[in-house]
């Protein structure tokens, strides 16, 4: 009997999600660690990826640890959670955010998620309509390119300019809006540029919005990782000119990626997120999706009041030592620039000038030859729209940051055209 071909395999569901996938950080670093030489005798030091936890002096607080211990011991967080999350959690975030705003947050304006991944996710999966587009920063954080592929959302790019600090180029947002932009996003502190915004720009980021009619996404994952000359400010102070949507986590400034505990916080003061029924819509997603796990909600309100401030401090003067050093080293190697001197985050956009390295075709190029002669590794540029760059992680010990960077500096003397 003639067996009719598998559906699935008729089905044009799977490429967008294939696609969507290989544009990830994970899969273009799993692509540059296959370049290592794993039978060379020096270790592997990997500074593209952004998880500080692997040096030693990146830990979390132990008042962090001691108040999941306490939420675990105490035996009431082991069932599920209400999809918005526990109202105490809840509340400890909207009090905690709102320190920064000029107005009071309520619980109810807060999305409890998987960390901030799952909350741009949510994000991008409720503003997602037929025909509709969002602008998004490039470079930028590439889960908001392959989630709006996934979505079937169009990304328009405005850019970023290196020479003023990564600011947003608020004429190209002008130009890239329509009637049917839905939003626009913004990550400050920036990953992956290390700027931070100052009041000025922001102002001018909420006008060029409100004049627009579009809605603000702030990522503000490294929120308070800000250790230049510009303090962090919440884009939320402008929620009475234009609605704001802020995802954050507590993974960057607490150093617990692994943790997964994020949010959706809306900023409305006037209602136009309500009257949209965004705010419905949040929940009707979060209803089916996972929620975080209800022991970490449980210690959130202790790992928010507890944490003393000096533990901030040291690891502010942690990435401010790290950075100052990243950026003294890169200017020593022959053949990348830093335009910008990082101010936040944990890290850094050098670019590669090509025409003084020999043998190197692009920046992956360069970073999978880094990475087989030198067993070090970087993420390379294009995997956040910015090709001929190179993004580096400095959210490490120094003697090892030192290491790398010194072997990139190796690598580029022997590859100099002047001196081959």
């Amino acid at each position: 009997m003639e067996r009719r071909p598998w559906s699935i395999c008729r089905q044009s569901a799977g490429p967008p999600l294939a696609t969507a996938g290989s544009m990830s950080i994970r899969a273009v670093l799993d692509r540059v660690f296959s370049a290592v030489d794993a039978s060379g005798p020096r270790p592997v030091l990997a500074i593209g990826n952004g998880d500080p936890t692997a040096s030693a002096c990146f830990r979390p607080p132990p008042e962090a640890e001691e108040a999941v211990v306490a939420a675990l011991r105490s035996r009431k967080h082991n069932g599920y959670s209400p999809s918005v999350g526990v109202l105490p959690a809840r509340r400890a975030i909207a009090e905690y955010l709102s320190r920064d705003l000029p107005y009071q947050l309520s619980p109810d304006d807060i999305y409890l998620t998987a960390g901030c991944c799952q909350a741009i996710d949510v994000m991008i999966s409720v503003l997602a309509q037929p025909g509709s587009n969002i602008l998004l920063p490039k470079p930028g954080f590439p889960l908001y390119e392959s989630r709006t592929m996934f979505s079937n959302l169009e990304a328009r790019h405005f850019n970023l300019i290196p020479d003023r600090g990564w600011e947003a180029d608020l004429e190209s947002v002008e130009a890239l809006a329509d009637e049917n932009t839905v939003a626009m996003v913004i990550v400050n502190p920036s990953n992956p540029c290390g700027s931070v915004y100052s009041h000025d720009h922001l102002a001018k980021i909420a006008e060029t919005a409100r004049k627009l009619g579009i809605i603000i996404i702030a990522d503000e994952v490294y929120d308070h990782l800000a250790f230049g000359n510009k303090p962090f400010i919440p884009m939320g102070i402008f929620a009475d000119m234009v609605p704001v949507i802020t995802v954050g986590s507590i993974s960057k400034r607490w150093l617990v990626p692994g943790w997964r505990l994020g949010w959706i916080a809306m900023c409305d003061l006037n209602c136009i997120l309500k009257e949209a029924k965004v705010d419905k819509s949040i929940e009707s997603y979060i209803n089916i999706t996972n929620d975080p796990a209800t022991f970490i909600q449980g210690a959130v309100p202790q790992i928010i009041a507890n944490t003393k401030e000096d533990y901030f401090m040291k690891i502010l003067n942690l990435l401010r030592n790290s950075a100052d050093l990243c950026y003294s080293k890169i200017k020593e190697a022959r053949g990348i620039t830093c335009p910008h001197k990082p101010e936040g985050s944990m890290f850094v956009m050098a670019k590669l000038d090509l025409s003084c390295l020999d043998g190197i075709q692009d920046d992956l190029d360069f970073c999978c030859m880094l990475a087989k002669e030198e067993s070090v590794i970087v993420l390379p540029g294009s995997a956040l729209g910015m090709k001929d760059w190179i993004r580096i992680t400095f959210a490490m010990d120094i003697p090892t940051l030192e290491n790398a960077l010194e072997r990139i500096t190796s690598f580029c003397q022997r590859h100099d055209k002047l001196e081959a």
